[in-house]
């Protein structure tokens, strides 16, 4: 698909698949392309209409300002939206992506059908902190250059057991979506900053969207129980849990949440009411 950008600068750089169905907005995380979406929209496109786009600094995006904020990257989302002419979509983030749907549910609540917040948090400034294996690995990768980030990135996405058993092969073709043009230092410090003051927590209980929370169970950069906390405070909640899938659960669990998203997204179309309580479901 060709790559289409918003007219107003700094210009984000977005890709539209699908031709019918519900509309569904995925939001990229930390320093990474929309492009990694691609396990998902190859598959939802088939009967929903959807798009990703580049955070301003990363892939086709402008350059944009050197720090930014949470809320300045919900305003960008909202800009996708309105350049698609959505009223509405689905919206789905993973990790800083889901920070930022949190703010675009919060603050334009009207253009949300339905949320889905994937291995992210709510802003705890240190229960969020990764597992000190996790900070090694994403230190490694942030200052240690191409090749390290190449050895690093793995390990600091899936558990062990997984990047043994995938093969090089297809682990290498997959981190080239991801690793093919790396952001400038300048995004990833921005980038850096807007997580590390990212807060919500107290006012998630605002949310009324109907919300799915993805807690992958061996995550070592979002602990899992930032996942808890989450379904502590939204209402409308329910949590599917992968308990063997680490922060790349997009990738590595792709079919079983492809498979959630479609009920979740038919549920709200379908006007079928979501329990008031948290109801987790093992994967």
């Amino acid at each position: 698909m060709s790559v289409r950008r918003t007219a107003i600068a700094p210009s984000l750089a977005y890709q539209t698949f699908g031709q019918q169905g519900p509309p569904v907005l995925f939001i990229m995380g930390f320093g990474m392309p929309g492009a990694v979406w691609g396990p998902q929209v190859d598959d939802l496109q088939m009967d929903h209409r959807c798009c990703h786009y580049d955070h301003l600094g990363v892939g086709d995006s402008d350059r944009g300002p050197f720090l930014r904020t949470i809320p300045a990257m919900a305003d960008d989302a909202v800009r996708i939206l309105d350049d698609l002419s959505w009223d509405r979509a689905h919206v789905v983030g993973v990790s800083m992506g889901g920070m930022i749907a949190q703010e675009l549910a919060l603050r334009s609540a009207d253009r949300c059908q339905t949320l889905t917040l994937v291995a992210t948090h709510g802003g705890a400034p240190v229960a969020s902190l990764p597992t000190p294996r996790g900070m090694r690995f994403f230190l490694q990768g942030l200052f240690g250059g191409r090749k390290a980030r190449m050895r690093s990135l793995p390990r600091l996405l899936y558990p062990d057991e997984f990047v043994e058993s995938i093969g090089p092969s297809a682990l290498r073709s997959h981190l080239d979506t991801r690793l093919s043009h790396p952001p400038a230092l300048r995004t990833v410090l921005g980038q850096l900053y807007a997580v590390w003051r990212h807060s919500t927590e107290s006012r998630l209980s605002q949310i009324d969207t109907p919300t799915l929370l993805v807690r992958p169970g061996k995550d070592i950069l979002i602990r899992p129980t930032q996942t808890d906390r989450l379904a502590q405070r939204i209402r409308n909640a329910q949590v599917l849990r992968f308990d063997d899938a680490g922060h790349g659960v997009t990738f590595q669990k792709a079919a079983e949440l492809n498979a959630a998203l479609r009920d979740h997204f038919v549920r709200s179309d379908s006007r079928v009411p979501h329990e008031s309580r948290t109801l987790e479901v093992t994967v």
